[in-house]
């Protein structure tokens, strides 16, 4: 890709960039949660496509964006963009916004969505790029597991914890709860059920999915509520999706799923938790709450047409 009329040079990613794309992707954001090794493994799926602004040598500044199949809407995409906070407003996100925007529509990417932070500058730097803010918000809330957690409430009769680790050789039932748990999320897009194979290389897979933390509820023996954890392989746990299957809703295994998974974390010597919420999805808030996270950060989507 040629040299564009900033003094950034806008080009693919390359595996010798993870360090850099990684440290662009959380700079100014402690509540995120990544590694060089994800950056590469994501560069690598199907429909994931990964652009680097370089200035000197040096990443500064990142586009991840792709279509996305599951969509029922045709056409649909996402977009997120990253720049180092000493780069920002000297063209670096413009510039990679372009690009990307470019190479979305040559995919066939009618809509553009994306996640933006709620701060003033981002949301200026969207607003002023013809993003328009939906009212779907997204809120991330951390915990600090040096502290005490809730204690481990009771186990119903029936009930047994395991970890996802315990279906290394057949993680097929914890899909069927995955996909169940999806959709009930919120959302604007309407999406068809993840296919098991995708499931399986873009979810279950990813190496920073850490299966001895993620705990599984079975009920009568069969799984039906799990809370996915990632971690970063040093201090800092990510809550991926808790999820219950629609017929064993109210019953509290959510949040059984996720104080042990919790608590595995903080027994491993883990010291940071962060997750992230829906706005509008009350009952997980509330759990979040009762386990002591705290908001840190929030987002907006926003979505803007490439093509009509």
């Amino acid at each position: 890709m040629p040299m564009t009329s900033t003094p950034y040079r806008i080009r693919p990613f390359a595996p010798a960039d993870a360090t850099d794309a990684a440290a662009a992707y959380r700079a100014g954001r402690p509540h995120l949660v990544t590694t060089p090794e994800v950056v590469t493994w994501q560069s690598a799926l199907p429909h994931y496509h990964l652009l680097v602004a370089e200035r000197d040598g040096r990443v500064v500044g990142t586009a991840r964006f792709g279509p996305v199949p599951e969509s029922t809407t045709s056409h649909q995409g996402f977009l997120n963009i990253s720049v180092l906070p000493e780069h920002r407003g000297a063209g670096a996100g413009t510039a990679l916004l372009a690009a990307a925007e470019r190479d979305l529509a040559a995919l066939g990417v009618r809509d553009a969505h994306s996640w933006v932070d709620d701060t003033p500058e981002a949301l200026g730097f969207a607003t002023a790029r013809g993003y328009r803010r939906s009212g779907r918000a997204g809120r991330f809330s951390g915990l600090d597991l040096t502290a005490p957690l809730p204690p481990l409430p009771p186990t119903p009769p029936g009930v047994e914890l395991r970890t996802a680790a315990d279906y290394l050789d057949d993680p097929y039932p914890i899909y069927l709860v995955d996909i169940d748990g999806t959709r009930a999320e919120p959302g604007d897009l309407a999406l068809d059920d993840q296919p098991y194979e995708s499931w399986l290389a873009e979810i279950w897979q990813r190496p920073d999915q850490d299966h001895t933390l993620t705990s599984v509820v079975l009920a009568d023996g069969e799984p039906v509520a799990f809370s996915a954890a990632q971690t970063d392989g040093h201090r800092t746990y990510w809550s991926a999706f808790t999820a219950t299957r629609s017929t064993h809703r109210g019953r509290g295994l959510a949040k059984l799923a996720k104080v042990h998974a919790l608590h595995r974390a903080k027994a491993r010597g883990l010291t940071a938790a962060y997750t992230q919420n829906d706005a509008d999805n009350t009952p997980m808030l509330a759990i979040n709450a009762w386990l002591g996270y705290r908001e840190c950060a929030a987002e907006w989507k926003h979505t803007r047409t490439l093509r009509e």
